[in-house]
């Protein structure tokens, strides 16, 4: 596995829209790139393929629940410039763990030898509650990358994610990347400050920097409604993400971060809301 990377971020910031378009950026570099859906919505990958595929448990379900007869062609499915996809999936809303099927599916892969099979893995993981199973990307990738927006619910999220990749880095070879602002909308207050000025201030806090910037665009959530990425809508504005793409792949500069209290969240993030 030459490059593993977890996208990590606060639901609804825009993480898996993020996260699939420099999936196919990097394959468009010429990258193998496998992109794991790990959250039990099992949305993350349909604008890669196209629609929702079967999950890891809904191929479990099929299997009854015999781990050792899946095959990789079971589970992993070819979308949009040859990116391969798999969804762990989960189980209802409010029975069982998702986090814990999160894990097993790690395991599962690295058993089956898929990661040695691509240049490029990324994990897109919820990143609201990061709890022992949605931590477990951490222990399989390189670099976690943190996915927000300008205002403080998803800094504080961001924040706990820090937590996350500082108690792992302890164990694993996880380092924080850095941050992805998501939905940059310009200022126009003339007051001096960027759009992106809350983002800033946090990472200054937590030791990291910026990876990139993706503008707030209409256009995106609609490739989502749509099932599609970027790249494939005409006239769309796709560097941000290859942007990104290419400052991942250059051994972007790592930490192991130094996250905030979270009274120190408020302080330093909330007053300045």
């Amino acid at each position: 596995m030459s490059h593993a990377y977890a996208f990590y971020g606060k639901g609804g910031i825009g993480k898996s829209t993020t996260a699939s378009n420099v999936a196919v950026a990097m394959a468009k570099l010429g990258g193998k790139v496998l992109l794991i859906g790990c959250d039990p919505k099992h949305d993350s990958t349909f604008t890669i393929t196209g629609h929702m595929i079967e999950t890891v448990i809904d191929t479990l379900e099929k299997k009854n629940y015999h781990a050792e007869e899946i095959e990789p062609d079971d589970i992993i499915k070819t979308g949009y410039m040859g990116v391969a996809a798999v969804e762990a999936g989960g189980p209802p809303a409010g029975v069982g763990c998702g986090g814990y099927v999160v894990g097993e599916t790690m395991k599962m892969l690295s058993r089956m030898g898929v990661y040695e099979s691509y240049d490029v893995i990324i994990f897109d993981v919820l990143g609201d509650v990061v709890c022992g199973g949605f931590a477990t990307p951490l222990q399989w990738a390189e670099y976690a990358v943190i996915v927000t927006a300008n205002d403080f619910d998803s800094l504080f999220a961001a924040n706990r994610i820090c937590v996350a990749v500082k108690a792992k880095s302890a164990k694993y070879p996880i380092r924080l990347a850095g941050i992805i602002g998501n939905r940059i909308a310009p200022n126009q207050n003339g007051n001096g400050e960027n759009g992106h000025e809350l983002i800033d201030l946090f990472a200054n806090e937590v030791g990291t920097g910026l990876v990139g910037l993706v503008p707030a665009d209409d256009t995106i959530r609609r490739s989502r409604i749509e099932g599609k990425t970027l790249f494939e809508i005409e006239g769309v504005n796709t560097k941000p993400y290859e942007n990104i793409a290419n400052v991942l792949l250059c051994d972007p500069s790592v930490v192991i971060p130094t996250p905030m209290a979270d009274r120190r969240v408020f302080q330093v993030i909330g007053n300045r809301v």
